[in-house]
């Protein structure tokens, strides 16, 4: 059941409000990065550092229904022309199978230099959140 407030009724315009997970998907680290469309801000949400595949399925499909995720938004990573990687076929792998586990929309972003995006911001989020962060905004500003 949503709740009362992620739909909401001001005057003629009903606007729905989504819970959104960036996610940043690394070789060593997933970083996380959250936004409620009522509130138009992104936040860094935590790194998941488990090795094992399987787990970090888990991991992520437990945090996805837990904290009532509407979509997800991996960020992809494309070679200067645009082209797929062997990172690129090892995240799709991991969201086809996030795919069987969970029921919301998955979306993908181009994450090509958001690491150096990253490293130029402020504050004590770390640079995999950083990353699923600009990934994340990048997203926003796509939907605008």
């Amino acid at each position: 059941m949503d709740a009362w407030w992620r739909h909401v009724d001001l005057g003629r315009r009903k606007y729905n409000f989504m819970n959104i997970l960036g996610v940043d998907f690394g070789t060593k680290n997933i970083g996380l990065a959250w936004t409620d469309t009522a509130i138009k801000a992104v936040l860094p949400y935590g790194v998941i550092k488990e090795e094992k595949f399987k787990t970090k399925l888990e991991q992520m499909a437990d945090l996805i229904e837990v904290e009532k995720i509407d979509k997800v938004v991996f960020g992809l990573p494309m070679n200067l022309k645009g082209g797929e990687n062997k990172n690129t076929e090892r995240i799709r792998k991991f969201v086809d199978d996030l795919g069987e586990k969970i029921s919301v929309p998955i979306e993908f972003m181009n994450e090509m230099f958001t690491s150096q995006q990253a490293d130029r911001m402020g504050g004590d989020a770390s640079r995999d959140e950083k990353s699923a962060m600009v990934i994340l905004e990048d997203y926003l500003q796509k939907l605008k």
